[in-house]
């Protein structure tokens, strides 16, 4: 879920917002950056407990009916239908997932029965869920696309769940994408009575990517009005006042990685930081930073300035 590309992003929110009104210290961006990281595996599990808690009210609600059987109510079939769904009880019940909820300390939809029920309602008044229930017995593989179908075209695209992450941490929402496509894969690997084939991610591995992010941040700060030298003049056909302030950010970032990480390939920063231009910047950006960046590379290797060593020297 923690790509080296998504450290880089982080590093560049968190360098904007020093540059731009809250001036984090080295010590605070570092922290900063680390959070973030560490925000991404909250929002992983917040999704999940989604699930927990959409199983727990069709439970409920099932409980409830069935006491009230006598009752002159009609009988909804939709609680026992979501009920029964396996990979949607594997989610709800599985042990790593309740501890982990408890360690994040993660309540928010213990206490949002409203939109649980909103969320239910919609669920259940789809076409895909009228498709579903009129499958006889479904097996495990079945009852997975459906919960897989679900999650891509109700829950993911919901407005409300949206704002709900964005009130939560107004940081996840540029996490979001990342995090529900990893979520997505995941409920793909779900294999029937194999607690094992839901993921966690483990951000122990990814000490080494932090650490580059957190260096990252460090250098640039360290090293800002140094690295806005090297493109000073280097932008003839551009007026200057005119530069998207975050392509400056980009191409300042770019350059720091080209000259302190020297492991790093520079074919692997420029496609990094075009992609992430594409994504972030303005639609002129990535021709802007490729021409940047193309040209400072060349002058780099021609005067020996890159001293590139091991993976580095890769072209």
């Amino acid at each position: 879920m923690l790509t080296r590309r998504q450290i880089r992003v982080k590093v560049m929110q968190t360098i904007y917002a020093h540059f731009n009104g809250n001036l984090l210290s080295l010590k605070e961006g570092s922290k900063a950056i680390k959070d973030s990281c560490n925000d991404m595996a909250t929002l992983y599990i917040t999704l999940l407990g989604l699930f927990k808690a959409l199983w727990e009210f069709a439970e409920e609600q099932h409980q409830i009916q069935s006491a009230l059987r006598k009752s002159e109510n009609p009988i909804n079939p939709n609680f026992l239908i979501i009920k029964n769904i396996q990979p949607l009880a594997l989610l709800a019940k599985h042990p790593f997932l309740i501890k982990k909820m408890a360690e994040h300390k993660i309540t928010l939809w213990e206490l949002e029965f409203d939109f649980i029920r909103h969320m239910f309602d919609k669920i259940t008044a789809s076409e895909i869920f009228t498709t579903f229930a009129a499958i006889d017995h479904p097996n495990f593989k079945k009852q997975n696309k459906f919960l897989i179908q679900i999650f891509k075209e109700i829950l993911a695209p919901d407005e409300r769940l949206y704002r709900y992450i964005e009130d939560l941490n107004i940081h996840w929402v540029d996490d979001l994408p990342v995090v529900n496509t990893f979520l997505l894969k995941q409920l793909r690997k779900l294999r029937e009575d194999d607690l094992s084939s839901l993921n966690f991610p483990n951000l122990v591995e990814r000490v080494a990517d932090i650490d580059f992010g957190v260096s990252l941040f460090e250098k640039v700060i360290s090293n800002h009005e140094l690295l806005e030298k090297e493109f000073e003049g280097k932008t003839p056909n551009w007026d200057p006042e005119r530069i998207a302030v975050l392509d400056s950010l980009l191409i300042k970032i770019a350059i720091a990685e080209l000259f302190y990480f020297n492991e790093i390939p520079p074919k692997v920063t420029l496609n990094e930081y075009l992609e992430i231009a594409k994504e972030y910047s303005t639609p002129k950006s990535n021709q802007f930073i490729n021409g940047v960046l193309d040209s400072l590379v060349k002058d780099y290797v021609q005067n020996n300035r890159l001293n590139k060593e091991g993976r580095g020297l890769l072209e």
